[in-house]
């Protein structure tokens, strides 16, 4: 172990060097190009977020104002403060090409306290997304069903929060489906989303082509409903759908030349996104008037309402297909942080084994159904905006270690360097906060629950485990397994 300044600090660093001597032991394999990260990464971005999320901004919730056609912007608010963001990840990508993303960021830049803080932090996020994105595509499966005449009955297909309401069964298959797909293997994956992810921008590119025919210029009037108050309250909501990259980015050790294909993959995956993100919300807001948008499958509602069900159906079953792509990104982004967080000692070491594919099977299974059980319960906005907010967390993390780095660390190599330093993150910092204080104070309980109980674990158990304790068991069981 190299040595470090305090060992026993809780702001112990774990050094740079040790990086990529840990990445070639891991077990992991690595079988992902460019492309195929390029695609992982769109594939988390573009899902849920245009085709349940846009729809559900704009028409509005009994908590939350309609956004009206001014969703566009809230997209695009969302999108500068998750560029920011994604260019410090791809500076950190190029350096520390390393399972963990935002959570060995913060350990290597800020130190273990802080590493562990957002590592946390992300366990809950990344499997609420994935609980998010499933019960987003429940609805558009309901209604692929309903072009046929079949309805579920709702005690099956609603949570408790709607009438009759009382488990949604849909999210939970596709929550264990997933998990089952991402337990097969990297490989299998990578090529799974290089197809889907194809699938998935022609199905946008044909929305926007055909839909652009049957617009309405009277629905963009008023474009602000209720002025640009909810706008920005509605861009903390779609900031779900502008990152993914992140989740992406845990893939790091799995890729067949980490340092030169990562800063790539992240940026081009969001300017991919942005852009087809800015074609959908014009023609959805377009075709129908915002108060009638259905918020669970927003583009088969537009296109039934201009005499389309056949369309609308069809939309209905490449979404669900797609959809797919963004929970299999997030699961994969989940259990690679919590392999790391285990491999590292600060999770028990039962978590990172891995098997002949190099999956690690446990906390695959572990995290595809703690994701199905939100999914079956929760209704969609109130596990989006959890989401959210750990999300905005780790970004804030992420800029902030960015700039300490670069400070504290100016002469290790970077294959990607983040221009206009320290302007970008600082902002990064700025609208990543603000947007954090747009969401409700239930959120906010919550996420500060969750981080409790992490504190809780950190000083009563991974504190004394972590490997970068000279004291650690860790230790003298790796001794022992040695001799």
């Amino acid at each position: 172990m190299a040595r470090v300044a305090n060992p026993y600090s809780i702001w112990r660093r774990k050094p740079v060097d040790e990086i990529e001597e840990e990445s070639g032991k891991s077990g992991l394999k690595k079988s992902l190009g460019l492309w195929q990260l390029t695609a992982i990464g769109v594939g988390g971005i573009v899902g849920v977020g245009v085709f349940s999320l846009a729809g559900l901004v704009a028409h509005g919730d009994i908590n939350n104002p309609a956004v009206g056609p001014a969703v566009l912007i809230s997209f695009l608010i969302a999108g500068a403060a998750s560029a920011a963001a994604a260019l410090s990840y791809a500076e950190f990508a190029g350096m520390v090409p390393r399972a963990g993303s935002a959570y060995t960021y913060g350990y290597v830049a800020l130190g273990e306290a802080a590493g562990w803080f957002i590592g946390w932090d992300l366990l809950l996020e990344y499997i609420a997304i994935v609980a998010v994105v499933a019960i987003g595509i429940s609805g558009y499966f309901d209604a692929f069903l309903s072009g046929f005449g079949i309805h579920l009955p709702d005690w099956m297909s609603q949570t408790a929060d709607s009438e009759g309401g009382l488990i949604n069964l849909p999210a939970i298959v596709i929550c264990l489906l997933v998990t089952f797909i991402l337990s097969r293997g990297t490989k299998a994956l990578g090529r799974f989303e290089i197809i889907a992810v194809a699938l998935k921008i022609l199905l946008i590119l044909f929305i926007v082509g055909l839909g652009m025919f049957y617009i309405n210029t009277n629905n963009y009037s008023p474009f602000m409903p209720f002025g640009f108050g909810p706008v920005i309250a509605g861009s903390a909501t779609v900031f779900f759908a502008v990152f993914g990259y992140d989740a992406m980015s845990t893939a790091a050790e799995e890729s067949v030349d980490g340092k030169k294909h990562m800063p790539k993959a992240i940026i081009l995956s969001l300017v991919i996104a942005m852009v087809l993100y800015v074609g959908a919300t014009l023609v959805l807001t377009g075709m129908q008037n915002y108060q009638d948008i259905d918020p669970k499958a927003g583009f088969a509602s537009a296109f039934t309402s201009v005499g389309l069900p056949v369309i609308a159906t069809i939309i209905s079953v490449f979404a669900v297909i797609s959809i797919i792509t963004v929970m299999l990104t997030f699961l994969l982004g989940v259990t690679r942080v919590w392999f790391s967080m285990s491999r590292d000692g600060l999770l028990p070491k039962w978590f990172s084994k891995v098997d002949r594919r190099g999956v690690p099977q446990r906390v695959t299974w572990i995290a595809g159904v703690g994701s199905a059980v939100l999914a079956g319960i929760f209704p969609i906005r109130e596990v989006a905006d959890l989401t959210n907010i750990g999300i905005l967390a780790a970004f804030v993390v992420v800029c902030v270690s960015v700039i300490a780095f670069r400070y504290t660390k100016p002469n290790t190599p970077r294959s990607f360097k983040l221009p206009w330093m320290p302007v970008i993150p600082a902002f990064g910092v700025l609208a990543s906060g603000y947007l954090i204080a747009q969401l409700h104070w239930e959120t906010w309980l919550r996420f500060v629950i969750w981080l409790i109980i992490g504190l809780v674990v950190y000083f009563f158990y991974s504190r004394k485990h972590s490997l970068m304790n000279p004291d650690s068991p860790r230790h003298a069981l790796k001794d022992k397994t040695a001799n």
